[in-house]
């Protein structure tokens, strides 16, 4: 069975940062390629990032290019989502999933940017 269990959310100010972790059960994490989703209060899933399922190729939503980083630990079976420069508009809930949209997502970590 597909586990994913992300944490590390939280209340941050604007222009703060979180780091964002996933770890991964039930699959061949190392060979397949991750994603981290999100949903806004009142708002549809919407993709963040991807990685290749060995970490050395990545893509990222043009809402976060330059301020977030996806990266992957195979020898640890766990995803991270480091972001930086924070926004009140990034707050929602985070997601991993193996699919942009959002399959096998877990329960998802809450992000609040707010002054």
């Amino acid at each position: 069975e597909v586990q994913l269990v992300e944490s590390g959310g939280g209340l941050v100010q604007p222009g703060g940062s979180l780091r964002l972790s996933c770890v991964a059960s039930g699959f061949t994490f190392s060979s397949t390629p991750m994603f981290w989703v999100r949903r806004a209060p009142g708002k549809g899933l919407e993709w963040v990032s991807r990685i290749s399922s060995g970490g050395t190729s990545t893509s990222y939503a043009d809402s976060v290019k330059g301020r977030f980083t996806i990266s992957r630990d195979n020898a640890k079976n766990t995803l991270y989502l480091q972001m930086n420069s924070l926004k009140p508009e990034d707050t929602a809930v985070y997601y991993c999933a193996t699919n942009i949209f959002g399959a096998n997502r877990g329960q998802g970590t809450q992000v609040t940017v707010s002054s």
